[in-house]
């Protein structure tokens, strides 16, 4: 059994022992069956409900997206409405800005026009009562002037004269 000096053992690793090798077959179905009683069935339900779980997830991230989406989309049109509606009030705003400028501007021409006509309504009135008292001064000196003609001996030169005191009268009375 000994060799150069070394020692060989019967049944070594490499020799099959039909014992060890049933008992072996045995203890690990045994441990096969327990795993599969005991422990797999917890395990593979653990990871059932994790699957769920994740899945339920998932599911709910996908509810949430849409759901977001839909709120922005609200949103878009919202704030679309907001603008058609902020240009809606601008647009009526400038309409009413010149309609108003525009009754301003008419009501204006119409008081300028009414002032015009009143003042020209008062021009032709002093200009008539103007050539009113002109025409009375103008009768009243003719009057005079016939009267002292007359009262005077009627001669060309003392007819001139008289005409002409009287035209001096008239100046100073005007100043």
């Amino acid at each position: 059994m000994l060799a150069s000096g070394i020692v060989f053992l019967s049944g070594g690793l490499l020799d099959p022992n039909p014992g060890l090798i049933f008992w072996t077959a045995v203890t690990f179905l045994i441990v096969l069956f327990i795993l599969k009683k005991f422990a797999w069935g917890p395990i593979l339900g653990a990871l059932e409900e994790r699957e769920k779980g994740i899945q339920s997830s998932i599911d709910r991230a996908h509810t949430a997206k849409e759901e977001a989406e839909a709120a922005l989309r609200k949103n878009s049109e919202l704030l679309a409405k907001a603008d058609a509606e902020a240009e809606k009030i601008i647009r009526e705003g400038k309409e009413y800005g010149d309609q108003l400028r525009a009754d301003i501007t008419r009501k204006a021409q119409e008081e300028a026009s009414r002032m015009i006509s009143s003042a020209k309504d008062e021009i032709e009135q002093e200009k008539r009562r103007a050539l009113d008292e002109l025409r009375n001064e103008v009768a009243d000196l003719a009057v005079k002037g016939a009267e002292k003609i007359i009262m005077a001996n009627l001669d060309a030169a003392k007819q001139k004269g008289i005409v002409d005191n009287m035209i001096q009268d008239l100046s100073r009375n005007r100043n």
